[in-house]
């Protein structure tokens, strides 16, 4: 959520994630970047990496802005 932004509502409008490698041990860090930031849509780029800064999923998130609760 974008700062500034609290009092909207974010509903999820598509995931796609593509699974590269499994992670069974340890943890893992998410690089979250935002490639789109309208007035009604977002789609966040999301990376995740193991501890040893491998990828282990590409994934993008679109969500859709409503009003305020």
């Amino acid at each position: 959520m974008l700062a500034g932004h609290e009092d909207l509502r974010h509903v999820g409008l598509e995931v796609n994630a593509n699974h590269l490698r499994a992670v069974t041990d340890g943890s893992v860090i998410a690089l979250v970047r935002p490639i789109h930031t309208g007035k009604t849509t977002q789609v966040w780029d999301i990376r995740i990496e193991d501890e040893a800064g491998r990828i282990t999923c590409v994934s993008r998130l679109t969500v859709m802005t409503l009003g305020p609760r």
